[in-house]
């Protein structure tokens, strides 16, 4: 027979264990909170020009010294994006365009005027999104979108990934990788997305960390940006690629700067992908149903 002493600890017992699980399961998911925390943001400080040039001169987007790879983000705009395709082909000069999903989903003949111009197409992400919050699930989806959607476009799989805001966190570096996309991000912008830029003061702040192999950061839509900032990247453009000129740099798309340098099998997958990119919309456009 149990004594009351006995039944008294007996009932006491589960509520101690009890106490311990749940501290233990609180430690776990602390630390299971604090490592998804760090997984999401600290990829993040590559954003810091300083940690991108010292420890990843690819992200950086550092290439052949005697080139400067000149990029815009944002597009494609049906209201601007033209505007700089026209002083693009006036300078004779090639760009590579990191467009979003949803807005080359709106204007698909644009984004193939820009390809069949010559320049290349690169992803941006599906949307402009804060990148505050982890979506890695969402991330990987939605840049599998975009790039699925630019190899339509482009008639071949895209190269590179920049992330809105340039804000590379775990789950945005993850997306890139599942999608076969290499992140890059710049090495000299222009800060033509504020209200104040003008052509003039583009051109100064390219021109700050302008060297041979950089990566050259403009906009050619103010979706994102103060309204009308367009015009002063626009306007920076032919003193720009004459400075580059100058100093003996060829001004073309990241395809071929040689940044980091394609791997064979990084080669063979994209063209991998494309093939069945193509598949895909050849599927989509077969008709169906019987006779």
């Amino acid at each position: 027979m149990v004594s009351d002493a006995s039944r008294r600890r007996w009932r006491g017992g589960p509520v101690t264990v009890s106490t311990a699980a749940g501290r233990t399961a609180g430690r776990v998911g602390v630390a299971a909170v604090a490592g998804l925390v760090g997984w999401h943001v600290v990829p993040a400080g590559t954003w810091l020009p300083g940690v991108r040039a010292a420890l990843l001169p690819a992200l950086d987007g550092r290439g052949h010294p005697g080139r400067v790879a000149l990029t815009f983000d944002d597009g494609p705009d049906p209201g601007t994006t033209p505007l700089f395709l026209r002083a693009l082909d006036r300078l004779s000069v090639r760009a590579t365009f990191f467009v979003l999903g949803e807005r080359l989903e709106r204007a698909p003949a644009l984004g193939r005027r820009i390809a069949d111009e010559g320049h290349e197409l690169a992803v941006h992400g599906w949307r402009h999104d804060p990148p505050w919050v982890p979506r890695p699930v969402r991330d990987v989806r939605e840049v599998a979108r975009a790039a699925e959607l630019v190899a339509r476009t482009a008639g071949r799989w895209p190269l590179w990934y920049r992330p809105p805001y340039g804000v590379l966190t775990g789950g945005r570096w993850a997306a890139a990788r599942a999608a076969g996309l290499r992140p890059v991000l710049w090495s000299a912008w222009g800060r033509d997305w504020t209200a104040d830029a003008t052509a003039r003061s583009v051109r100064a702040e390219v021109a700050r960390k302008l060297r041979g192999g950089a990566t050259v950061l403009l906009h050619d839509s103010d979706a994102m940006c103060a309204p009308g900032s367009w015009r002063a990247a626009l306007g920076a453009l032919p003193g720009l690629v004459a400075e580059c000129r100058a100093r003996g740099l060829e001004v073309g798309p990241l395809a071929g700067h040689g940044v980091g340098g394609a791997s064979v099998a990084e080669v063979r997958g994209a063209r991998r992908r494309t093939e069945e990119a193509r598949r895909r919309a050849d599927e989509a456009r077969r008709p169906t149903g019987g006779v």
